[in-house]
């Protein structure tokens, strides 16, 4: 196998410092000696130093402009190196455009002081057939299988095959971070891989694509599970909302909403009446739907009965769903008080501006509000909550699985120290410890061209600190103030809240 090492370096970076990393990279992946590696590629920019570590290595050296690195897709694209060299990426970028043809990184990118590496392998263009629950398959689909060397599939999916020759591999457990390898291994052999109906449903298409390309998978699908139930059930697709984790079914119950949870098995459907129950939709109709497309498919309502292969369709019934808007009403959050009330709330997600795709830093998260309320934004929204207190952190948990976003992930630690070393975010929220040193100068570098920066102030010295940076960094302040009409004696009138100053800066 001829693999390639992927070069990026500072100008004064030493060959020297280049072997030292990549021989502390033995043993990892497909690297099991340096003789395996046939070629060093880096950008034009280092070509000198790529020569150096190739003649040590006794293989070739090439490079390649920036553009061309830019714009090979990778899982670690860096803004310093963009700005630094015009490409987010040169060692991964560089190791999978010197394969020439599909390739997988099979060492990911590893970096000392001076120098980042990656290591690619050629790997095989793979179709990827759908399969039914009864081994259905599309006439594409059976002809692909007859024509392949290797068929990748889980068991129950493999033991369904028939008048296939082909080498069967099973899926390893956890599948992602071994399919590089398994891919590699079989470069040269014409490779099929087993999905369950639709492979770009929530399936084993999307993560081949993602890493080998459109351009190298062909993809034959079969209906989803998902088109089936909802043929069976007389749903619209477009008109139903599909989770692929139970735990994720809180944020859809609104009275009348049709839901399909795609299960992890036969204890999904208990798991789905437990938190009807919880949310006040236990009224609604639930059906499950087993073995779709196979000849012993049932359709009934009883979880304790269900098989391991199911999905649950729910047509939720019940009036606290909740709202889809910012702004949820305070009351509904496990909190200490450390929680930006819902008025302050909803001015300040309209200031972050979620958009699909983007990441928030809500730093000093409290009860994990604004983050929570980010991802409710939209369902490819993420966020990182960073808190240093342990019981706060417990709340933030409850909250986020309370309202449906279970993904909200969570770093316990004090800022600035803790944000190091964090995926860089497209917007940050600072809720607490905004006049602790250094907090505003760690988010400020982290943010990514274009992101949005939201401080909302309380107290003189964090006004005082939010007027300076103004004036040094611009964006916008609003002071914000809210009362709530509260009884007065027999009567009512008006309490004020704390006024906030909040200030709204992009880079």
């Amino acid at each position: 196998m001829r693999l390639v090492l992927g070069l990026g370096a500072r100008p004064s970076t030493d060959p020297a410092e280049v072997l030292s990393l990549l021989r502390e990279s033995l043993s990892t992946g497909s690297l099991s000696t340096l003789d395996g590696i046939g070629a060093v590629a880096t950008v034009d920019a280092r070509r000198d130093l790529a020569e150096s570590v190739a003649a040590e290595l006794g293989c070739a050296a090439v490079s390649f402009p920036p553009e061309r690195l830019a714009a090979v897709a990778v899982p670690s694209p860096s803004a310093r190196v963009s700005q630094a060299l015009g490409t987010p990426s040169v060692a991964e970028a560089a190791a999978l455009l010197a394969v020439a043809g599909p390739a997988v990184l099979t060492v990911g990118k590893r970096s000392s002081p001076g120098a980042t590496i990656a290591v690619a392998a050629p790997a095989p263009d793979v179709v990827v057939v759908g399969i039914g629950a009864g081994g259905e398959l599309s006439a594409k689909g059976a002809a692909a299988l007859r024509d392949a060397e290797v068929v990748f599939g889980g068991p129950r999916q493999l033991d369904l095959l028939a008048g296939v020759g082909a080498e069967r591999v099973a899926w390893p457990s956890p599948l992602v971070p071994a399919l590089p390898g398994l891919l590699a291994e079989r470069h040269g052999r014409r490779v099929c891989v087993l999905a369950s109906g639709d492979p770009m449903h929530h399936g084993i298409g999307t993560t081949l694509v993602r890493l080998l390309g459109p351009a190298h998978v062909t993809v034959i699908p079969q209906p989803s599970s998902v088109s089936l139930a909802c043929a069976r059930l007389g749903w619209a697709v477009e008109d139903t909302d599909v989770v692929r984790d139970a735990a994720l079914l809180r944020r859809f119950l609104h009275d009348g909403r049709r839901v399909l949870v795609l299960s992890a098995g036969r204890q999904t459907p208990a798991e789905v009446w437990r938190i009807l129950e919880e949310t006040g939709f236990a009224g609604s109709a639930v059906t499950i739907l087993e073995d779709l497309g196979a000849p012993d498919e049932r359709v009934h309502h009883d979880p304790a009965a269900a098989r391991p292969l199911n999905i649950v369709a729910v047509e939720a019934r019940g009036g606290a769903g909740i709202a889809v808007v910012p702004g949820i009403d305070d009351g509904r959050y496990d909190s200490d008080g450390q929680l930006t009330k819902r008025e302050i709330r909803a001015v300040t997600l309209a200031a972050l501006g979620p958009r699909p795709g983007e990441l928030l830093w809500d730093v000093g998260a409290g009860s994990g509000s604004i983050g929570i309320e980010w991802m409710r934004a939209h369902r490819a929204c993420h966020a990182v909550a960073f808190e240093r207190d342990e019981d706060r952190a417990g709340r933030i948990r409850r909250n986020a699985e309370t309202f449906g976003v279970p993904g909200l992930r969570l770093v316990l630690g004090s800022a600035p120290a803790v944000l190091a070393g964090q995926p860089r975010p497209d917007a940050i929220f600072i809720g607490g410890g905004f006049t602790a040193p250094g907090v505003f100068d760690a988010c400020w570098s982290a943010l990514r061209p274009g992101g949005r920066l939201v401080v909302n102030a309380v107290t003189i010295e964090s006004e005082r600190l939010v007027a300076e940076l103004q004036q040094r960094y611009g964006g916008e302040l609003t002071r914000l103030a809210v009362h709530r009409a509260a009884p007065v004696g027999g009567f009512l009138g008006w309490r004020p809240m704390l006024p906030v100053t909040q200030w709204m800066v992009r880079t």
